[in-house]
């Protein structure tokens, strides 16, 4: 008895083809049974959240609707239930686009919604979302819902939910719903899974990255899958896949959510044959007594300006420049100003652009007018009274606005967990009667170490592979080794100060440092690092995407016998 889950978008904007791909796919003996998207990260709610300002029907992601025009046909010939949470802040206004299309396209498909996740926004908020589980769904599903739309759901919940719909589980079945939850955490970015961004890709034939497929899990009534993608597509899936997709944007062993706390430290990974990995032994908790809440709000104004610095003297010129639009600054300086040089220039370079080197400032403020004319006056008037040479990326323009994610903690009791059947019925979703504050797992005790013997001093990617992503204000980076030999080493070489060491951005940031000895894995969350979150762009890398690959990057000394 398994149930096949396939997933056809990571973000809101990825690859508008792969639903008619997950849907189509498989061949008659391999069609999935329900497809699930994903459309909701941090920044896409206040992108959302803007966008309802504007016109209060809107507040879903327009691209699923689109997709549905053929989609929705092909979910009906072949069986496929489908689960989103595209309807972001309007659930149930993306339910009604979904009958009005369903009723043009002459289907009998039946469409329920969840809410109930959106709270009072207080404190100037654009929007307030709980993080709801998969009971609401698993309720729509049970209620003959052939769609099912969702607002601020889990990203696993997109799997939970069926999985309880179609085996039945009980809400205190933790191993199996654990299960589900690291399924549905492997599936729920999409290519993330089969080969996209990862670390290892050198070592495989390039022609296998160019179009990765989506993933799919065949998920057993224990709770054990298998994560697997449709015959003939691209990509890979192998433990090294998997285990990068699991340490993305988590921490410790325990990976706490609404439906059940997952131990991540009890998840075994194994290569049942050709990108075909199980998932199995994962143990499950009860899930902590509240439930997280994003709020986004707008937290001003920002603009930039980059300016080219080419040839000789680039420190000098810098200098330069900076200091002359300080004093432009000084009679109404932004509340916050950084500046930035990105050494790109090389010496005696052969083209211009490698000439070059770039100074960025980008400044912020509560008032757009702060950001606007102050900071491209201050620039512009410059271009004949500067350093030589003097030219930027673009011009100036106006201030624009830039959003905060922050998240708090309501009692999982208080939210109205809602399903709202495809006959209308409204349906309370039932609250966790048992519950568990998670709490930092006592830390597992270390392999032996190798012994002493030669190094040398590479890049430590040459033997480590690494994911890093965002949480709110924070990062963080998981790293992870292949081989026992290796996580010997690892587990005593990469130490909370040996990071700060190789990073020396994050020398005054909190590290914490989590050990995952069952996946040979490291993950490393770094406080703050991001600011007030990924819409304020705070810095270079603002969704902290390639902190693993600069960690990867840097030299360290690795013991001969492992290179």
């Amino acid at each position: 008895m398994v149930l096949r889950i396939g997933n056809a978008s990571g973000f809101y904007g990825d690859r508008f083809d792969a639903v008619r791909e997950m849907l189509a796919g498989g061949g008659p003996e391999g069609a999935i049974d329900v497809l699930t998207g994903d459309y909701l990260a941090e920044l896409t709610m206040l992108i959302l959240g803007r966008d309802q300002l504007k016109d209060p029907a809107s507040g879903y992601a327009k691209t699923f609707l689109r997709q549905m025009e053929e989609g929705l046909g092909l979910a009906h010939d072949r069986g496929i239930r489908i689960v989103t949470n595209a309807g972001g802040l309007n659930p149930a206004g993306l339910a009604d686009a979904l009958r009005a299309l369903a009723a043009k396209l002459g289907l009998p498909t039946r469409v329920a919604h969840v809410e109930g996740d959106r709270l009072p926004a207080v404190g100037g908020a654009l929007a307030a979302n709980a993080y709801l589980g998969g009971a609401g769904i698993a309720a729509c599903l049970t209620a003959g819902a052939d769609v099912v739309v969702t607002g601020r759901v889990t990203d696993a919940a997109l799997v939970t939910g069926p999985a309880q719909w179609h085996f039945g589980w009980g809400p205190e079945e933790y191993d199996k719903l654990a299960g589900a939850v690291v399924a549905g955490h492997v599936l729920e970015c999409g290519t993330q899974a089969t080969g996209g961004n990862y670390a290892f890709f050198r070592e495989h034939d390039p022609a296998l990255f160019r179009r990765p497929g989506f993933p799919l899990a065949e998920l057993h009534e224990d709770g054990s899958a298998v994560i697997t993608k449709h015959p003939g597509t691209g990509g890979l899936v192998d433990v090294g896949t998997v285990t990068a997709q699991l340490l993305y944007e988590t921490a410790g062993a325990r990976y706490a959510g609404p439906d059940v706390t997952a131990r991540l430290d009890s998840v075994r990974l194994t290569q049942e044959g050709p990108d075909r990995v199980l998932i199995d032994g994962v143990r499950g908790e009860a899930p902590p007594p509240t439930l997280k809440v994003g709020l986004s709000r707008l937290g001003g104004f920002r603009n930039e300006v980059v300016f080219v610095l080419t040839g000789l003297d680039i420190e000098e010129k810098a200098a330069l420049v900076r200091g002359q639009v300080e004093d432009a600054l000084a009679g109404g300086r932004p509340r916050e100003v950084r500046w930035e040089l990105v050494r790109t220039d090389r010496p005696d370079a052969d083209t211009e652009e490698t000439a070059s080197a770039l100074l960025r400032l980008v400044v912020r403020d509560p008032a757009p007018e702060a950001v606007g004319r102050a900071l491209t006056g201050a620039a512009i008037e410059l271009a004949l009274a500067s350093y030589p040479g003097f030219h930027v990326t673009a011009p100036p323009g106006k201030g624009a606005p830039y959003g905060v994610f922050e998240s708090a903690y309501v009692p999982a009791a208080d939210v109205p967990h809602t399903a709202v059947l495809p006959d209308g019925t409204r349906v309370p979703a039932p609250v966790p009667q048992r519950t568990r504050e998670p709490a930092p797992v006592p830390e597992p005790d270390l392999p032996e170490p190798l012994p002493p013997g030669p190094t040398r001093r590479v890049p430590l990617g040459r033997i480590v592979g690494a994911r890093s992503g965002d949480k709110g204000g924070d990062a963080n980076v998981g790293v992870w080794v292949r081989t026992e030999e290796e996580w010997r080493w690892l587990a005593h070489a990469l130490t909370v100060e040996r990071v700060r060491e190789l990073l020396p951005e994050t020398v005054d940031l909190v590290i914490t440092r989590h050990v995952l000895p069952q996946l040979r894995a490291l993950n490393f969350t770094f406080a703050g690092i991001l600011g007030e979150g990924v819409a304020s762009q705070a810095r270079f890398d603002p969704q902290a995407k390639a902190l693993g690959e600069w960690l990867r990057s840097r030299a360290t000394d690795i013991p001969e016998g492992l290179l």
